[in-house]
């Protein structure tokens, strides 16, 4: 029996398409920050006396495709531990699920530390991202706190996340403005692969993640956080150009996306540097100095409910709790 906590991440350089499905190796590097606020605990045991995986996301029996992918995902965890047993799997997440806050990537990530560790493994924080990886792509990054980039690489063995900076010295933070947490219509798999195969501008695209990472990593350097917010939000901005280019065009944004997106924008035309990205969802997240959060708060709060504004500093990466003792 083990328990693991693992915390979202919202990439500020993003991925956008997959170059092996089964693997989960990207077309291109990405690179993250872990959020505090938004996490998924599971817990694993692995039981002889079960003749079925069973398996709980906030108490509520999983069945259907969610079941098959989790199954699919102990699967891997069985066949490199040599176990053979089913496992009883109870899950809670603190993060809306399917709805562009990452929460695939707390909950494989979780998934990952806890079965591998109730079956035995003691991996590695590179080898267990190689595992969560296999999950979600995303949760490859979530085994860590802080800014994370995540190698592409080429392989099952080379692609996996490393820590830029695991605890941050300096004032960079996230809000997130809750504009839907229901589940999208079109999952962040479905349509990553969409964009790749039908949209004119993808190779483009691999070219601007190349050039984001490079500039991005050196802001990080300088701490330089009106450059981080800026390329972050032209990066998400491109993304999201793949996404109506794609063939049929596609959007996540809604007219609250729209309405948040002008806020922030207000709020840089007064003289605040504020930024916004958004992943596979209508929600958006701001970046900013966290000197500055008490006026953003207020500012975006002429808009939204206090309630719908998360903030969220960086976050820690994955702790894990053996329990067989």
């Amino acid at each position: 029996m083990a328990t693991a906590k693992a915390h979202t991440n919202i990439a500020l350089v993003k991925y956008w398409g997959k170059k092996d499905q089964d693997l989960i190796i990207p077309q291109t590097d990405s690179l993250s920050m872990t959020l505090d606020e938004f996490y998924t605990t599971t817990r694993v045991v692995f039981d002889p006396a079960l003749t079925a995986e069973q398996i709980k996301v906030n108490d509520q029996p999983v069945t259907g495709k969610g079941a098959e992918r989790i199954t699919k995902f102990l699967d891997i965890v069985r066949q490199m531990s040599g176990r053979q047993d089913f496992a009883r799997v109870d899950s809670h997440n603190h993060v809306p699920t399917a709805a562009g806050l990452a929460s695939s990537a707390s909950a494989f990530a979780a998934l990952a530390g806890a079965a591998s560790r109730a079956a035995g493994l003691q991996l590695s924080r590179r080898d267990l991202s190689r595992l969560a990886r296999r999950g979600s792509g995303s949760a490859t990054r979530s085994i860590y706190g802080g800014l994370v980039e995540w190698h592409r690489g080429h392989d099952d063995a080379t692609s996996y996340a490393e820590p830029i900076m695991e605890k941050l010295d300096f004032g960079l933070e996230m809000l997130a403005i809750m504009i839907n947490t229901g589940r999208k219509k079109i999952s962040s798999r479905h349509g990553m692969q969409s964009s790749v195969i039908t949209s004119p501008y993808y190779a483009s695209w691999k070219e601007v993640v190349a050039n984001d990472m490079e500039t991005m990593k050196a802001a990080i350097q300088a701490k330089d956080i009106p450059a981080i917010g800026h390329i972050a939000e032209e990066n998400a901005l491109r993304m999201h150009a793949l996404t109506l280019s794609a063939d049929p065009g596609y959007t996540y944004f809604n007219n609250e996306t729209l309405t948040a997106i002008q806020a922030v924008r207000q709020l840089r035309d007064q003289g605040i540097n504020c930024y916004f990205t958004m992943d596979a969802g209508p929600n958006v997240k701001v970046i900013y100095d966290r000197r500055d959060r008490e006026r953003i708060v207020d500012g975006l709060a002429q808009t939204f409910a206090p309630e719908r504004l998360v903030v969220s500093p960086a976050g820690p990466g994955i702790e894990i709790w053996d329990e067989n003792n």
